[in-house]
């Protein structure tokens, strides 16, 4: 019994922080729990340098452990191909920050947000950075 508690502890911790989809509701959870909103827009399936930095920076331990006790996540994705379309409600929500946050339409594109809404800084792939070094320049940009 104690194995397979350890074993779902383990996973739970190596998952990572949730991302989330909603920006209202990630705003409520960032001002809740004292984190910076970080909102990436991503083209998940047509966007090359969206995916590197999603494998390269997303999915590390570094900024997962990071993750989890300074920001809350929030993606607006923009897939291309039919069967990852999303639903037109989610779409809308997307346009609507991207009409705020993104009007360049830059992929991708990581903004650090206060809970007044305010950008504190942004960042996109830079494929020369590892995981630590993107994490060593939000430290100048989260609080």
């Amino acid at each position: 019994m104690n194995y397979i508690l350890s074993l779902t502890l383990s996973l739970i911790f190596l998952a990572g922080p949730d991302w989330h989809y909603d920006y209202k509701e990630s705003q409520n959870i960032a001002s809740e729990e004292h984190k910076t909103l970080l909102l990436v827009f991503s083209g998940s399936d047509w966007c090359k340098p969206c995916i590197q930095l999603h494998q390269q920076l997303f999915e590390s331990e570094e900024f997962n452990a990071y993750a989890r006790e300074h920001l809350v996540l929030l993606k607006a994705d923009f897939p291309y191909k039919k069967k990852n379309r999303l639903p037109e409600e989610q779409t809308a929500k997307n346009e609507a920050l991207a009409e705020k946050y993104n009007p360049n339409g830059e992929f991708p594109l990581a903004l650090f947000i206060n809970e007044k809404g305010e950008v504190l800084g942004t960042f996109g792939f830079d494929k020369s950075k590892s995981p630590s070094e993107y994490i060593e320049s939000f430290k100048s940009i989260v609080p």
